[in-house]
């Protein structure tokens, strides 16, 4: 499960800065501590944002070596629950991770940051992210063939 988390954590900082920082800008990476509302301000949260992205995707490229070298060996599980599960593992834990560090710890974004209620946003990305990882646990979890109702019937 760790390649599929990887990859996961990964993605999942890609689909952050992908639509919460660029598509519907509710955020750039230090927009609590420098306003992206000077030319300034837009460059250097650009930048940064930039850098965040470049994370991003040197952990999505070791992601995939990870499950490149795993797909050689012959004892491995290759469910896609495991996939699936390993990667809504990886973007909740990588959500969390995020949002305790920068939104509550460093105070460098907001989720929302023109909001009346910046915290509720940012609680509630909490919330979201530890739904994502049971989640993700539970569908890795899954053994290849089952579904939700043969393994969950009551007796």
């Amino acid at each position: 499960m760790a390649a599929a988390t990887v990859l996961g954590i990964g993605l999942g900082g890609f689909i952050d800065g992908i639509v919460l920082h660029q598509i519907l800008q509710w955020h750039e990476m230090l927009s609590n501590k420098i306003p992206a509302t000077t030319y300034i301000g837009k460059s250097v949260n650009m930048f940064w944002d930039g850098i965040f992205h470049a994370f991003t995707l040197l952990v999505t490229i070791t992601g995939v070596i990870l499950l490149w070298k795993l797909l050689r060996r012959k004892d491995i599980n290759r469910s896609g629950n495991l996939l699936a599960g390993g990667m809504l593992f990886g973007w909740g834990l990588f959500n969390l991770l995020e949002g305790i560090a920068d939104h509550q710890l460093l105070k460098l974004h907001n989720v929302r940051e023109i909001t009346p209620d910046k915290q509720l946003w940012n609680l509630g990305f909490l919330g979201l992210s530890i739904l994502f990882i049971v989640v993700g646990l539970l569908i890795s979890k899954r053994r290849k063939g089952e579904d939700f109702e043969s393994t969950h019937k009551s007796t």
